[in-house]
């Protein structure tokens, strides 16, 4: 029996560990994101129980989230502070004030329609980035991008089908306005990922809070609504988004997006628990549509990459 030569063995232990720690690496990447997007899905129930316009709610929120987000930076890069936010700049303030505004109209819209129909249309937001994705740097469309992008405007119809009360319309075009921010970001993110995540939701935090400044027409505030501000812009908003900026670095598209219905089932069901409020029969049709295209879709690039992956 010949011995194993001690190169090839070597070459092959390597190979393994690597693949292991990759593997390792994903899991956690997957984990971390999924955690973010649990502890997200409890905000639309803090903006519930809030008393004020949700500008306000906006200016107070923004104003926790600029100066948590900074601690934690300060804390991780010290004598780089500065050169986080230096370092790409512009895209920084783009993405802040992208994330800003989609913050803003997030809020608006869960004030002024019911947190399902919110969730459900923000879950397009996928749909969103791959035009915005060939607008601005010409990335082509598959077939199966088409095809869900069918199944998904279908749903939007449903959900925004026989919404008769203003209020209703105008909270689902808020949550229409917040989804389309949001994947704007979402998109210039993607191209540049050296940009210091925790700089960029710092930055949306004052965009938040500066933007709600100038047109707020009040910012008067109780004690009651104070802690449930202090809970949601210290821990609530600062943890969620830097646990989904750390998963998501490493994870691509298609995971992400299944990921994102965590939020799109547990949102409603929180309001659901603590505040009785009972989803419209359209919004469960049209977001159950969206909801089944999201996770075909997902399952099948998940699959194609994995195969893709196979073949190198």
């Amino acid at each position: 029996m010949n011995p194993v030569p001690w190169g090839y063995a070597l070459k092959n232990f390597f190979l393994f560990w690597r693949v292991n720690t990759m593997s390792n690496n994903h899991l956690r990447a997957i984990l971390l994101t999924a955690l973010g997007i649990f502890i997200m899905s409890f905000e639309s129930l803090l903006i519930k129980l809030t008393s004020i316009s949700s500008l306000s709610y906006s200016f107070y929120i923004g104003i926790f989230m600029f100066f948590s987000m900074n601690l934690l930076l300060f804390k991780k890069e010290k004598k780089n502070f500065l050169s986080a936010y230096t370092s790409g700049f512009l895209i920084i303030l783009l993405c802040g004030a992208f994330f800003g505004l989609s913050n803003i109209f997030f809020i608006s819209a869960i004030k002024n329609t019911s947190v399902a129909n919110t969730v459900m249309i923000l879950s397009a937001s996928p749909l969103f980035s791959s035009i915005y994705a060939y607008v601005f740097y010409k990335e082509k469309s598959t077939k199966n991008i088409y095809i869900s992008s069918f199944f998904i405007f279908l749903g939007l119809f449903v959900i925004f089908y026989s919404q008769n009360q203003e209020s209703t319309m105008i909270g689902n075009f808020y949550a229409f306005l917040c989804a389309n921010f949001f994947s704007l970001a979402f998109v210039f993110l993607s191209r540049y990922k050296k940009v210091n995540r925790l700089a960029v939701t710092s930055s949306s935090g004052f965009f938040t809070f500066f933007i709600a400044l100038v047109f707020a027409q009040s910012l008067e505030i109780n004690t009651d609504n104070l802690y449930i501000l202090i809970l949601a812009g210290l821990l609530i908003a600062p943890a969620s988004r830097l646990l989904i900026a750390v998963g998501t670095k490493t994870l691509p598209a298609s995971e992400i997006s299944l990921l994102m219905i965590v939020e799109t089932i547990m949102a409603p069901i929180w309001v659901w628990m603590f505040l009785n409020e009972v989803p419209a029969t359209n919004t469960f049709i049209g977001g159950g549509i969206i909801l089944l295209t999201l996770v075909l879709n997902s399952l099948y690039l998940i699959r194609i990459n994995k195969k893709s992956l196979t073949t190198l």
